[in-house]
């Protein structure tokens, strides 16, 4: 399994830790973008198995992730750092 630290892009892994700090929670939309942009940085495009009809939560992250496709890893990464960086800024 993939983490922020295998991918060698320091900006990003500071990215991801800074942004599990925050004092407030983002909204939902909020983390999904964060999730998507994160998955897609690690992964690239989603091929996994789309969830159950009835895992609404499950679906939404797939879906959020699916959006994603066929931007490259380097590009979610970049676009994870300045999203996450903004909600710092705005949650701190």
């Amino acid at each position: 399994m993939a983490d922020a630290e295998s991918t060698g892009n320091a900006a990003f892994v500071k990215a991801s830790q800074d942004v599990n700090n925050l004092t407030t929670k983002p909204s939902n939309e909020e983390l999904l973008e964060l999730y998507a942009l994160f998955k897609q940085g690690i992964f690239g495009d989603n091929d996994t198995p789309a969830p159950g009809m009835f895992e609404f939560k499950a679906k939404a992250k797939y879906n959020a992730w699916r959006e994603k496709a066929g931007m490259s890893k380097a590009e979610a990464q970049e676009k994870y750092i300045a999203y996450a960086n903004s909600l710092i800024e705005k949650y701190k």
